[in-house]
């Protein structure tokens, strides 16, 4: 594969940096645990927030995924309250204190409301400080859904960032969290690598410059 370098590397938050997967299963009550699954519940919001397009409230996007597979309130409201919980997988950390050492500049781009959004950000960005050597470590742009006014994969969300970054589509790496993000930067000029963590099936036949079960995998010679 051939190498190349780009000025900027832009991630999706939730699925590519962070494992939010075990907080949607932690946020079902036991006695709906028969109901539906994390990942299952998880997947069907995933559909309802890539096909909407223009922003409508995250939080009433959660909601609704949850009613349409037959969780009660609580469920989706454990999950709003306990997103200080989400963590980065653990090869993160260490992989973006790397990345910002080779003079990358780093960016986020989320499905997220502003709030909720920058909490997780922070909470990412809290991780690197604490487990490596780069105790000033910040992302250099952020983007959220709310901010941008439209969801991921309108193309709005990846052009912003590009804006913020100053740099130009072919000049930037796209890490996707899920395979609903490979078309979505590709039809704006990114190459895009898959962090595919949990092993997602592909829900289209859009193919990924890159494709890895670590984020270090998905990177390959970028890392380097």
């Amino acid at each position: 594969m051939a190498d190349f370098k780009p000025k900027a590397i832009i991630f999706d938050l939730l699925t590519a940096l962070l494992d939010s997967w075990a907080i949607w299963d932690a946020a079902i009550p036991e006695d709906e645990n028969s109901i539906t699954t994390g990942q299952a519940w998880r997947k069907h919001y995933l559909e309802i927030t890539y096909g909407c397009d223009a922003y409508k409230p995250y939080e009433d996007l959660v909601r609704q995924s949850a009613k349409d597979v037959g969780l009660s309130p609580s469920a989706p409201q454990t999950l709003l309250e306990r997103i200080d919980e989400i963590v980065p997988w653990p090869e993160v950390p260490e992989v973006l204190a790397q990345l910002k050492g080779l003079g990358y500049k780093l960016a986020v781009v989320t499905n997220c409301s502003n709030e909720l959004g920058h909490r997780a950000i922070s909470n990412c960005e809290k991780a690197v400080r604490e487990m490596t050597d780069m105790k000033d470590f910040e992302f250099d742009q952020t983007v959220t859904a709310e901010e941008s006014g439209y969801y991921k994969p309108n193309p709005k969300p990846y052009r912003d960032t590009l804006q913020k970054l100053d740099v130009a589509a072919d000049e930037a790496l796209f890490v996707a969290g899920s395979s609903m993000d490979v078309p979505g930067a590709s039809d704006v000029g990114m190459r895009v690598a898959w962090h595919n963590h949990v092993g997602l099936p592909r829900w289209n036949e859009r193919v990924p410059w890159r494709e890895g079960k670590t984020l270090g995998e998905a990177l390959g010679d970028v890392l380097n």
